[in-house]
């Protein structure tokens, strides 16, 4: 029997940690709904925790793969994507972010599918991206904690948070656009 070299990929450790992140996905959500915050707060972190693994693992074993380059990022972006949808459904983050960041993940997206029709397969994340994407964890995982421990200064960072993924999620969105414009240039100029 011939097999696929991705079903090979699926099977590796880091990208069935990064499954099981997926898979926590609609559980966090759920609690969130439900106003169980600690149990979203706990699930939350063994998703940072399992996000964390998969990378060390990747390099340790040598099981770096295509699959894992693409299924990663769709896990992050899903499980923050999610978290922003429902913590402002629950009035916990001002709709203003959740809407910023959308906005800019669908632009990456529209613009990500274009260049790839055209032959630029160049997607790598610049600072600002992962940056932002830092401060998008920070701001749910004290969104949350503000729930489970509402102390000032936990409500004071989760503030502070959200103004660095308001900043940074311009910040990434220019960049995106200049680096990408630099990337079309080089391909021009190849051909």
């Amino acid at each position: 029997m011939n097999h696929e070299p991705w079903t090979h990929e699926f099977w590796t450790a880091p990208n069935q940690l990064t499954l099981l992140r997926l898979f926590f996905v609609p559980f966090i959500a759920i609690c969130v709904m439900e106003e169980r915050f600690r149990a979203a707060l706990v699930l939350v972190i063994i998703a940072g925790l399992s996000d964390a693994l998969d990378g060390v693992l990747a390099r340790r074993l040598h099981q770096q793969t295509r699959l894992g380059e693409y299924l990663d990022p769709i896990a992050d972006k899903l499980l923050l994507s999610s978290l922003f949808l429902v913590l402002s459904s629950n009035h916990l983050i001002p709709w203003r972010y959740t809407v910023l960041v959308f906005s800019r993940d669908l632009g990456i997206l529209i613009i990500s599918a274009l260049l790839y029709a055209i032959g630029l397969r160049d997607f790598r994340p610049g600072i600002f991206g992962k940056i932002n994407t830092a401060c998008q964890i920070a701001a749910v995982f004290f969104t949350l904690l503000a729930e489970v421990y509402p102390q000032e200064a936990v409500w004071m960072t989760k503030r502070l948070l959200l103004y660095g993924v308001f900043a940074f999620t311009i910040a990434s969105a220019m960049h995106y656009v200049v680096l990408t414009g630099h990337r079309l240039q080089k391909l021009r100029a190849a051909k």
